[in-house]
């Protein structure tokens, strides 16, 4: 047994079948899929390329929140460098987060939002390169996630990487060794690369959308995504990967500016700023979930074929 089949075997997606017509050199390629689409339709069979008109621009999608709540609103102080409202709220990722009333989760929002209009006044973060993004991450006390975890997980991988795959926030394992996707959830990753012929560290950069661990490892807030999806933005623009693969609501809902479910957005190419964006489950979900493995294997293979389509 390879090392391939070994990872196959372990998303519970071996043996493959191959079309009996198909050319023998072809049967090395990756499996084609037909993905469905959120109605439950089946799209055509991808080929070789995802057509341009199948791209959804991340503007098209539900935004999560039109608008900062009055009671937000009213707190923050006039200033001339104020983003808009709806650029504050796209960065919203749990609506249910949002509408909780414990004291916490209220002054974490609003000492988030805060934050975020004085890191985007003058764009200082577009100005900082690799190390000093991550020095600042690494001071980071923008939101109280940082007084409760070990450290800062600023992600891992090749900086000159055409692969961005992006997670929610560090577990606990994740914040003792500083590195995002340890552990199980980290192994099954690795088998998920694998099986597409990737690896970490190798033309691979991941990270999460928040930085810091969340107590108990449960949901950031909206306020802590709000504080730290800057800092993941900054690392898309420094990276310019050639295409993202979100993993999980969280990641896919903050970049896409949606509170939609995660099984509507799969199965579709969207664009960030310029850049495929394809969704999928999040590791740790498919180790809750094995029997969504199969569709995160369609997933996989929407974003391999959107790669090629790129490579023309």
């Amino acid at each position: 047994m390879d090392r391939r089949e070994a990872m196959l075997r372990e998303l519970n997606l071996y043996p493959l079948w191959v079309r009996r017509d198909l050319p023998v050199a072809a049967q090395d390629e990756l499996p084609v899929v037909a993905v469905s689409n959120a109605a439950g339709a089946e799209n055509p069979a991808i080929t070789h390329r995802v057509a341009p008109e199948a791209i959804i621009q991340a503007s098209e999608v539900t935004p999560a929140l039109d608008a900062v709540p009055p009671h937000v609103r009213d707190e923050m102080p006039d200033s001339s460098a104020r983003v808009s409202e709806t650029d504050i709220f796209s960065l919203s990722a749990n609506h249910e987060a949002a509408t909780e009333n414990s004291a916490i989760a209220l002054q974490a929002r609003k000492d988030s939002l805060l934050e975020f209009q004085r890191k985007h006044a003058g764009g200082a973060l577009a100005r900082l390169d690799w190390p000093e993004l991550k020095e600042k991450v690494r001071d980071c006390n923008d939101c109280r996630l940082r007084a409760g975890c070990a450290q800062p997980v600023f992600g891992t991988g090749d900086e000159h990487a055409d692969w961005l795959f992006v997670g929610e926030a560090p577990g606990a394992e994740e914040d003792a060794r500083n590195e995002p996707f340890v552990g199980e959830s980290g192994k099954l990753l690795d088998n998920m690369l694998m099986a597409i012929k990737l690896r970490r560290g190798a033309n691979v950069y991941i990270a999460n959308v928040v930085k810091c661990r969340p107590p108990q490892d449960r949901t950031p807030h909206i306020g802590e995504i709000a504080a730290c999806l800057p800092y993941l933005k900054r690392q898309i623009g420094l990276l310019q990967p050639k295409l993202i693969v979100a993993m999980g609501k969280t990641a896919a809902t903050s970049l896409l500016n949606s509170d939609a479910t995660l099984a509507t957005l799969r199965g579709r190419v969207y664009d960030y700023a310029g850049i495929p964006l394809i969704v999928t489950y999040h590791p740790a979900y498919l180790l809750r979930k094995p029997t969504e493995k199969a569709s995160a294997w369609e997933d996989l293979c929407l974003a391999v074929e959107t790669m090629k389509g790129l490579a023309g």
